[in-house]
């Protein structure tokens, strides 16, 4: 593996944001190689400490100072202009890279490189192709946008030609990757802060399509007319799954009680082996047929493929057991767009309870104001919602709309909604209405979670 746009492994490289899943996953590939790294985040964590362990030179908090004898800074696309450490590289005429062009530059070193996109379902799918790639002994090196216990946190330095990796479309970010063999779950309105709408977003994604070599793949889901169109206009190999007529497709689908799916998985009308899943929902079902084409095009045999699809349980915070108390279940969920929620309480579905309790934290003004009428609509198949604050993320809050205004409209469907605005108001509520029996959800990108914990230990 080259890294040729950094001739000097005495150069010293700072990342801004250090802490975050994506860029400690790079800085850790670079301290692995006997690079020199610094970083800063606004908070302690364990994946600081991961970084520490490995030699990287950390600061709490963004400061100008924190820029020592530094020759290259990294920041993401949600690091504001405004950042002192930002400023202050430009002043000193220090080196300049966003994360996407960084990990592109990376993955340069690597012959076969599979970016994982779509708007729903890459960590899940990232975290299934990383079990079974694993189980087959290919050594990759793996980037996830979550913790995944297999790798022990969100990467793992490979020494192979293989680099897996998601490849997030937030702000045109996976245009800079070199794709061998590229997935597209799904296309679906978000990031409505950035894209003007869904067209802008479908462009982008052909874009990213065109990235792959003619003797690479996409791999795409046939079952969204978005995704096949782009299929059909691609200047590679193109392998489509799904449920009906596409050249990989799960039939005979059973759940069992936890709603986890058995399936035959079929090839081009031949019925090759029978999957069981430890994903619930039937939307893993269509994240496990991708990575199912990911490995048979790099010739994995399917007795791994069936063994690393059986052993993966997913990433945290996707659909992820946190305890039971009173025999009350707590699960937590990443989800936080509309569609995402319906597959979450979908899949809750599946599963024998009493009640289903959802307590949902929005994520970004934007997105709740952008996608407002279909959050109305998103938590049908709760029982229960206990609406959160709107959690900013990279955003201040200017009045453009606010969590009560969401429950007033969501009460207006006819579901019962409860806006809570602090998470021991949440617990609080919680633990005046579940009973034996009961499903408590914690749904979000933001952290909701806490809530869910503090039921469970109170």
């Amino acid at each position: 593996m080259s890294f040729d746009f950094i001739n000097d492994k005495h150069m010293k490289i700072h990342f801004i944001g250090i802490g975050g899943i994506s860029m400690s996953g790079l800085a850790a590939v670079l301290l692995n190689k006997g690079y020199r790294v610094s970083g800063s985040d606004f908070k302690e964590s364990e994946i600081l400490d991961k970084l520490r362990d490995k030699g990287a030179e950390i600061y709490i908090g963004h400061d100008k100072n924190n820029l020592v004898n530094v020759d290259l800074v990294v920041y993401t696309a949600a690091i504001p202009d405004s950042n002192p450490e930002l400023a202050e590289a430009k002043k000193q005429n220090i080196k300049l890279m966003d994360r996407a062009e960084f990990l592109g530059l990376i993955m340069k070193g690597h012959k076969y490189n599979v970016a994982i996109s779509g708007t729903h379902g890459k960590t899940t799918c990232t975290s299934m192709i990383s079990h079974v790639t694993l189980e087959a002994n290919l050594d990759p090196t793996i980037l996830v946008g979550g913790e995944l216990d297999l790798i022990g946190g969100n990467y793992r330095i490979g020494e192979s030609e293989y680099f897996i990796t998601e490849a997030c479309e937030y702000k045109e970010s996976f245009l800079k990757f070199p794709p061998y063999v590229g997935i597209i779950l799904n296309i679906d309105a978000d990031h409505l802060d950035y894209y003007r709408d869904i067209d802008h977003i479908t462009e982008t994604f052909e874009k990213f399509s065109h990235l792959i070599p003619e003797n690479g793949y996409l791999i795409g889901y046939g079952g969204d007319e978005r995704v096949k169109n782009i299929l059909s206009k691609a200047n590679c190999n193109t392998v489509t799954y799904g449920f009906d007529d596409e050249n990989l497709v799960a039939k005979n689908i059973s759940f069992d009680n936890k709603g986890c799916a058995t399936f035959t998985l079929c090839e081009n009308g031949k019925d090759l082996f029978e999957v069981i899943l430890n994903n619930p929902g039937k939307h893993n079902i269509l994240n496990a047929l991708s990575t199912i084409a990911v490995s048979l095009i790099f010739n994995i045999p399917y007795d791994d493929i069936i063994t690393g699809l059986k052993k993966c349980k997913g990433a945290h915070k996707r659909f992820e057991y946190k305890g039971e108390k009173n025999g009350v279940t707590v699960i937590d969920d990443y989800a936080h767009h509309p569609t995402e929620i319906k597959a979450t309480l979908s899949t809750a579905k599946k599963i024998k309870h009493n009640k289903v309790y959802c307590v949902f934290q929005p994520h970004t003004y934007t997105r709740t104001k952008t996608l407002f009428d279909e959050f109305t609509t998103a938590f049908s198949d709760a029982d229960e919602l206990i609406l959160m604050d709107i959690y900013a993320a990279r955003e201040k809050n200017t009045g453009l709309v606010s969590s009560d205004e969401l429950g007033d409209a969501i009460r207006k469907t006819g579901l019962k909604c409860t806006n809570v605005h602090s998470h021991d108001e949440g617990t609080a509520y919680l633990e005046k209405v579940a009973t034996a029996g009961d499903l408590i959800l914690t749904v979000g990108a933001g952290d909701v979670v806490i809530v869910g914990e503090k039921y469970l230990t109170k």
